[in-house]
């Protein structure tokens, strides 16, 4: 952890909206390390913030239900905090799918509120979390995390608010063994004597450990500028490599199950567009990408351009580095999950 982080966080209020979610629950810990004066965890989950009170313990924490589609909840709730990280959503493609206006009024609407509230109540910064899936959309989940990331930018684009909020946001791909992701169903069937069901083999998909989606984070925190998008460089598997390297690991014959795409599923996933590497900048562990437009300066948006290099890729799973059976595997044999299922077989 840098010194300026460290210096960043110390003594400061950071409230966490959707706290007790995977992201909020692992970002919680990283933050009792480094004395802050207060983190509140806003959620409408009691019983995982009554599991996260008694598991972490700690005077630091302060517990508010409440949802980020309520904006008198999160009035209350923003009063004196220095930071606010905006994790609240509705991440998951199908319950999005079968449920879009649940996800407009989660990831848009509730996003919207977060930024207003904010605003209102001055608060230093806002680090709004966003997804691969936001990049060339077909889902209504990337849709809706789509145009979170242009209100963000909207917003921070309005010269009158640059004195008071700076808000940014951050951009990755799937994190390993979070809450409803593939890794923890993949165990699952194993564990069952099933085959994994692979819905394409091809498929290739970010592989992010939770500590490193933190690790963004903070570094958007330290480092983020008014309107910009941060990526963290991550490796990729196809998901039928990561299938292998999961049998592989318990022992299991490397034979999965192929059912073919879902509904709203890429072949590939982009974190960052081809339109969009025209203006982003390399910082050696991550990416920065500025808001494409400075300012709400509608004469410019409709008189000026920029010369762009839309012959690039952009920066897809298709195209970082590609990990292979064993460098899948020595990946997920650092996730602590993976280390828990190994030891309850061998006991």
């Amino acid at each position: 952890m840098s010194k300026k982080i460290e210096d960043g966080v110390k003594g400061k209020t950071i409230l966490i909206t959707g706290g007790t979610g995977s992201f909020g629950s692992v970002m919680v810990k990283a933050l009792l390390d480094l004395s802050p004066k207060e983190i509140i965890v806003f959620s409408r989950d009691e019983l995982k913030q009554h599991e996260m009170r008694i598991s972490l313990n700690s005077p630091l924490l302060r517990f508010i239900i409440g949802d980020v589609r309520d904006m008198d909840s999160l009035e209350l709730a923003l009063r004196g905090v220095d930071y606010v990280f905006n994790a609240a959503a509705l991440k998951q493609v199908p319950t999005a799918e079968f449920f879009p206006i649940e996800a407009v009024k989660t990831n848009i609407l509730g996003g919207f509120n977060v930024i207003r509230a904010a605003l209102n109540q001055g608060v230093k910064k806002v680090i709004i979390l966003s997804t691969d899936k936001a990049v060339y959309p077909i889902n209504a989940m990337g849709m809706s995390k789509a145009l979170l990331e242009k209100t963000m930018t909207a917003f921070a684009g309005d010269q009158q608010y640059f004195t008071k909020t700076s808000l940014s946001a951050v951009r990755y791909g799937n994190v390993m063994y979070s809450r409803g992701s593939v890794i923890p169903y993949f165990v699952d069937l194993i564990k069952e004597g099933k085959k994994p069901r692979v819905t394409n083999p091809s498929m290739t998909r970010f592989l992010l450990p939770l500590p490193d989606s933190v690790k963004l984070v903070l570094y958007a925190l330290s480092e983020g500028k008014n309107g910009s998008l941060y990526v963290k460089k991550a490796p990729a598997s196809d998901v039928g490599t990561l299938a292998r390297a999961l049998l592989k690991i318990f022992g299991k014959k490397e034979e999965y199950e192929t059912i073919g795409i879902r509904a709203g599923e890429k072949i590939h996933e982009t974190l960052i567009s081809k339109e969009e590497w025209a203006r982003t900048a390399d910082l050696g562990e991550f990416f920065e990408i500025p808001p494409e437009t400075k300012s709400l300066d509608y004469e410019k948006y409709f008189t000026k351009g920029e010369k762009s290099r839309h012959d690039e890729e952009g920066y897809t799973s298709e195209n970082t580095q590609r990990l292979n059976i064993d460098q899948t595997a020595d990946l997920l044999l650092t996730l602590p999950e993976i280390q828990k299922e190994i030891k309850s077989i061998k006991r």
